[in-house]
């Protein structure tokens, strides 16, 4: 069934996006759990956070459906919780209330730089070879976590990684990733989703995971939460340096992800790019504010949402379902907990590889601009920070360009990033 979407200026067939937004979903939905047990850590209350992470989430991809209208899902992003709970709380020893300040004061810096357009142009002055490197960057920095999740890596005591004893779990989800690669290539939509609830069915029928006593439940209350975020009663160098840090990772990493999305989804190609960046930034903007006032940690968009776009997703539509999903998911935490890991993981790695052929349209060419391509691409999964990888290959590219006196290649949004980009290897990287 195919509809003129109020999402989106094309034709949209409802099925194939709601199919698309319940892969984005499932293959999100562990930030549910995962989420709470990081910002618990900072003595938040636990219970509350799962709903907060639910209703942030499905609010923020709501305003993803509706004003850019793009298949973009949103959520508390990984590794900004952690460096709320570990970094800004327990090493620096404020209290979540002020860290959560620093949340919102972040998400207003970020909306007055989309509101004057800084943020799209930086968008725009980045170099091609540069954004596909973010794109490739991230599908291998998403297949790496696929592997990851299904356990299939050791550390050694050099801290070096190798291949781990395999085992049943192992097995399934390489089992899995074969069946779900199968269904691509016969062209079945939806071969994450159905490959994610098969490889959930089958731990349950063999006790690889625990079957919830109970699928419905009802959804905590907020109210512990809820609007408790503090201003932060005087600057000095710590504060600075924890807003700078909040401001320039969740900039890169938000952008990095939204311009990749973009390129997957064939969105940088249309007519109205522009209009459509502009408001996905801005919309990013907003949503760190709205997580900050319901009580969790900076919210921004999730590079899975490639999952969806590979299922056929790309209208608002499939926006809307992903977060009509969070809702929902209020009421079945229980059922949502029981997915294992190792049953998400393929569907990351299928991701991966859907991404990564980007890497087709780099110009390889020229050496001053492989380098840092190259630097960018591995430094992601290397370091677990898409933010990382971007500013070693903005710092890379602007640096060899320097000594050859090519000028030309450079722009002013370019070095300012790249000096940006220092300032937070030198500062920043006190408090990481």
């Amino acid at each position: 069934m195919e509809w003129r979407s109020i999402f989106g200026d094309e034709r949209a067939n409802l099925r194939i996006e709601l199919v698309s937004g319940a892969t984005s979903f499932l293959t999100s939905a562990y930030i549910i759990a995962v989420n709470p047990a990081i910002l618990a850590q900072a003595g938040m209350n636990q219970e509350a956070l799962i709903a907060v992470t639910c209703i942030a989430s499905g609010i923020a991809t709501l305003l993803m459906a509706f004003w850019p209208k793009v298949p973009v899902l949103m959520a508390p992003g990984m590794g900004l919780n952690a460096f709320f709970a570990f970094t800004v709380v327990k090493a620096l020893g404020y209290s979540w209330q002020e860290a959560l300040g620093f949340v919102f004061l972040a998400g207003l810096l970020f909306l007055i730089l989309s509101v004057v357009g800084l943020r799209e142009k930086i968008a725009q002055g980045i170099p091609l070879n540069l954004r596909l490197a973010g794109s490739v960057g991230i599908g291998l920095f998403i297949a790496f976590l696929g592997f990851h999740n299904m356990g299939m890596f050791s550390i050694d005591t050099l801290g070096l990684s190798h291949l781990a004893r395999l085992g049943t779990t192992h097995f399934l989800a390489l089992i899995g990733l074969g069946f779900m690669a199968f269904l691509q290539v016969r062209n079945i939509r939806g071969s994450l989703l159905i490959g994610i609830l098969l490889i959930t069915a089958i731990a349950m029928l063999f006790g690889l995971t625990p079957v919830p006593q109970h699928w419905l439940s009802s959804p905590p209350s907020i109210q512990p939460l809820f609007a408790q975020l503090q201003w932060i009663p005087k600057l000095n160098t710590n504060t600075i340096i924890v807003i700078l840090t909040f401001l320039y990772v969740s900039l890169f990493d938000g952008l990095g992800t939204i311009l990749a999305v973009s390129e997957t989804a064939g969105i940088s190609k249309r007519p109205d790019y522009e209009r459509k960046l502009s408001r996905m930034l801005a919309a990013d903007s907003i949503s760190n504010m709205i997580g900050a006032v319901l009580g969790t940690s900076t919210v921004t968009a999730y590079i899975e949402s490639a999952t969806g776009i590979s299922q056929g997703g790309k209208t608002g539509w499939t926006a809307f379902f992903s977060a009509i999903l969070f809702f929902v998911a209020l009421f079945f935490v229980p059922f949502i907990e029981s997915i294992p890991a190792f049953a998400t993981a393929p569907a990351l790695i299928m991701v991966g590889v859907f991404m990564i052929q980007d890497i087709r349209r780099i110009d390889f060419t020229k050496f001053d601009e492989a380098l840092p391509v190259l630097v960018t691409i591995l430094l992601m999964p290397l370091t677990t920070s898409i933010a990382t990888g971007l500013m070693f290959g903005f710092i890379s590219f602007t640096g060899l360009k320097v000594l050859q006196a090519k000028w030309g290649d450079l722009n002013p949004i370019l070095v300012g990033i790249t000096i940006f980009s220092l300032l937070n290897l030198i500062f920043g990287g006190r408090l990481t």
